[in-house]
């Protein structure tokens, strides 16, 4: 069976003729557990997300701040493999028909094998990886094999990504280009950075891949600001928040569907 980069690529295409953009929002899988973060996952689809970023729980995550490594953790003690990443991402295809991307570091894959994960991830309807860690130069074994299974390499750029480098992983990458509005680690921040525009800006230069804008987008005004200029706007942090500090499952579940309602309604544009 073949990924969903088609679906993806049209669900971007679709949001630009509707002039807004798509909302991307993220959740670890496996938490708090495997079902209610399943459960999570569906509901932000069905609330307004027009596609999904599954993250993959890892023991060393350099790129998160304190809130994504607290759901790892919870998720990792749980017991979650990559199975039940596979399950989530299936799931929660099978349920929506939106696009669903997981966000991993390399380690995990390249130790589970890159064509057996990518050919996995298909089966189950997934449309694609973010790698955020995997260098362009050493990406070509994944590529091969995503590309052999229809499914998208997003890598990221960053506002101290040269333009050399930035031609790089344009070239290289597909789906569409994954914009870091500041340097650091992800998390919640009081505002967008001033980085970002110019960054989408640089990226367009060098690609015709939509940009999405991501890291440090924490609620509705932050994703309004982003849809100004961006094709997609990235909220996990936020939305990983909202299930820690519910008191159960539901109460989670309920907050990120209202969450997600509203940073829906926020990204439909566009005066700049």
């Amino acid at each position: 069976m073949s990924g969903n980069l088609r679906l993806l690529a049209d669900t971007l295409a679709r949001a630009k003729r509707e002039n807004r953009a798509a909302v991307i929002a993220g959740m670890t899988a496996g938490f708090p557990t495997v079902n209610e973060g399943i459960a999570v996952i569906q509901a932000m689809l069905t609330s307004g997300a027009d596609i999904v970023e599954v993250g993959l729980p890892f023991s060393d995550p350099v790129l998160d701040g304190p809130v994504i490594q607290a759901a790892n953790d919870i998720a990792l003690r749980g017991g979650v493999r990559i199975a039940d990443v596979i399950r989530t991402v299936r799931e929660a295809y099978q349920a929506t028909g939106k696009p669903v991307l997981v966000m991993s570091y390399w380690n995990p894959i390249d130790r589970y094998g890159a064509e057996r994960f990518a050919s996995e991830l298909a089966e189950a309807g997934g449309a694609g990886c973010i790698l955020p860690d995997l260098p362009v130069q050493e990406s070509a074994r994944w590529r091969e094999s995503a590309a052999r299974h229809s499914l998208a390499t997003v890598f990221v750029a960053a506002p101290s990504t040269t333009d050399e480098r930035l031609r790089e992983l344009t070239a290289a990458g597909t789906g569409f280009v994954y914009a870091s509005s500041l340097m650091g680690v992800t998390g919640v921040r009081e505002a967008v950075s001033t980085a970002a525009g110019l960054l989408v800006r640089r990226i367009r230069a060098a690609t015709d891949l939509p940009v999405c804008v991501g890291i440090g987008i924490s609620d509705a005004a932050q994703a309004a600001h982003a849809a100004a200029f961006a094709d997609g706007v990235i909220v996990a942090s936020a939305l990983v928040k909202a299930v820690l500090d519910a008191s159960d499952g539901a109460a989670g579940t309920a907050t990120v569907a209202e969450f997600t309602a509203e940073l829906s309604l926020a990204t439909r544009r566009h005066a700049v």
